[in-house]
């Protein structure tokens, strides 16, 4: 049997300043740091074998933190890929939320925000995130568990909620209520050729 943990990266200083992140580079805030070392603890007994992460640093340094926590010596090979970004929010990376709503409508920021296949100005929907999302885990992250590994994702609200949906068999209409907060590992084990939740 193999284990996979999601866990969404600790909170970003844009986070904490209410901005659209996207494929912005910022760093965790000290809050996110702290996010992090709780769910490292929380991991600790956990040997992983792999972990996946996104190209952007919030997320590797989330992993980092986590690994850093483990209570199993030795080098967790770490694969970094920019299929498991977060959306690009495009024109809207970098604006504060509540000031975007303000001049665009709140509605319209919602659907923006929380709609499946409605990308903001430039940027992506979270169909299009799936897009590239979801096919990386079927072929490097599934074939990982298929070998018996135990596999950590640290990634994004979005990135991990397209591989929720994927997972759980969640439909677009409904994936989009789904949270994802920040810090919080998502358990599942792989047995049989089958992923299913864990709730620990």
């Amino acid at each position: 049997m193999g284990r996979l943990v999601l866990i969404r990266h600790g909170q970003s200083v844009w986070n904490a300043e209410n901005r659209f992140t996207g494929w912005t580079d910022v760093d965790l805030s000290d809050r996110g740091v702290e996010e992090a070392k709780e769910a490292g603890d929380l991991l600790s007994e956990i040997p992983f074998d792999v972990v996946h992460t996104s190209g952007l640093k919030r997320a590797q340094r989330t992993a980092e933190i986590i690994i850093s926590r483990s209570s199993f010596s030795g080098n967790i090979p770490v694969i970094k890929d920019e299929l498991l970004n977060e959306r690009h929010y495009g024109d809207l990376q970098g604006l504060n939320k509540a000031e975007t709503a303000e001049i665009h409508g709140a509605e319209q920021v919602h659907i923006w925000r929380r709609s499946f296949d409605i990308p903001p100005p430039g940027g992506e929907s979270l169909k299009m995130n799936a897009a590239r999302t979801v096919p990386y885990f079927t072929g490097k992250i599934m074939a990982d568990l298929e070998a018996g590994k135990n596999v950590l994702i640290s990634a994004h609200g979005n990135s991990l909620r397209s591989i929720v949906m994927h997972i759980e068999s969640i439909s677009p209409e409904d994936i989009v209520s789904v949270e994802i907060p920040t810090g919080k590992p998502l358990f599942y084990k792989f047995e049989d050729g089958q992923i299913t939740r864990e709730d620990l």
